[in-house]
């Protein structure tokens, strides 16, 4: 692929407790909030991000959903990416709510579809997906106004739309990511964006050429985009000196916890992440310029792009060539680091929204 090709370039809101100074030490003004998470996406769309990404949690932080339809209110330009958890509400009146934090947005949202257990439920993975690619054919169908007649194991749902339409009168843009066969089956069906998460150059070109693959064979084509950590300095020495400072007080076990307080602590990218910062070199990199310590307290996203602003914008154009049109970055804290990469980095990428309002 051409770097000439634009790319999407997204901040992360932290709603899930998820930011840091030092990683893994809890620190009340950092604790996600209204006020706190307002400060990151007015942050990330005064550096001129593209989208922002506000994700699902449970047991850590604030809701997205009403968190999405607050800020929305309060930006101009910078798209929402809400992440959306199947099953925690029902088809039809997600649909309403899609629609209307749409309309408030003036059609700025997407849709980052969530495929976990619910709290304190725990389901076959098998079920589970088939959970998620119900939810996601209905959403779909309602949001782009149709009548539906859906029976199946989930749901079972006779109803018209509801009256209330997104601004484009169409379904916002699917994101969606999982590593599973099943996972990765839903995608090639249902998404439009394939999110996958940090490894080498020559790991995420296999996952893109399977996921194109696949989706050939149901006749659809995905876009693809990679949800990491960055650190960026002026200089290398000083992103390497900050990534030893960031996880320079994390404890193991304290590490261990909040990785398993995720509703998806166990799932086949997770693992895959625990791979790669264990395959790593001492100083914890995977590749030149791709960082697994940040994976000691994650159970996501578990690397980061680490180094100068050259090094960081080659790292993106290496991903670039082999088909990701989309980022997703965060980095701790979350206010300091969106203006050093607003600063450094975005201006030398050519960068738009994937979809256009």
């Amino acid at each position: 692929m051409s770097t000439d090709v634009s790319l999407e370039i997204s901040w992360f809101a932290a709603l899930c407790d998820d930011d840091y100074e030092f990683l893994g030490v809890p620190d009340p003004l950092l604790q996600s909030s209204w006020e706190h998470c307002k400060k990151i996406v007015l942050k990330a769309e005064e550096q001129g991000f593209d989208n922002i990404l506000l994700p699902s949690g449970y047991q850590l932080g604030i809701d997205g959903t009403s968190f999405a339809a607050a800020i929305a209110s309060q930006t101009k330009k910078i798209r929402l990416l809400l992440a959306v958890r199947t099953g925690e509400v029902w088809a039809p009146q997600l649909a309403r709510q899609i629609a209307t934090i749409d309309q408030i947005s003036n059609g700025r949202l997407d849709i980052n579809i969530i495929s976990s257990d619910l709290p304190g439920e725990k389901m076959d993975s098998e079920e589970r997906y088939e959970r998620t690619t119900e939810y996601m054919q209905v959403l779909r169908q309602l949001l782009d106004g149709q009548d539906i007649n859906y029976q199946r194991e989930f749901i079972k749902l006779q109803i018209s739309p509801p009256r209330i339409r997104t601004t484009s009168g169409s379904c916002p843009t699917y994101y969606f990511g999982g590593f599973s066969e099943n996972a990765k089956e839903v995608a090639a069906a249902e998404a439009d964006v394939f999110l996958t998460w940090p490894d080498t150059v020559s790991e995420v070109e296999k996952a893109i050429k399977e996921m194109t693959d696949r989706s050939a064979k149901k006749g659809r084509t995905l876009k693809y985009g990679l949800r990491s950590h960055v650190i960026v300095r002026e200089t290398e020495a000083e992103a390497r000196e900050a990534a030893v400072q960031l996880v320079s007080k994390l404890d193991d076990e304290v590490g261990a916890e909040i990785r398993n307080r995720s509703l998806d602590a166990s799932s086949v990218g997770v693992n895959r992440q625990i791979e790669l910062r264990q395959s790593s070199g001492q100083d914890g990199f995977a590749e030149e310029g791709l960082w697994t310590g940040i994976g000691r307290a994650r159970s996501g996203a578990g690397a980061a792009i680490v180094g100068d602003p050259d090094q960081v914008v080659r790292k993106i154009r290496e991903y670039q060539q082999i088909g990701i049109e989309a980022f997703i970055f965060s980095g701790y804290p979350h206010i300091e680091e969106c203006e050093r990469f607003g600063q450094l980095v975005l201006p030398h990428l050519d960068h738009h929204p994937l979809t256009q309002s």
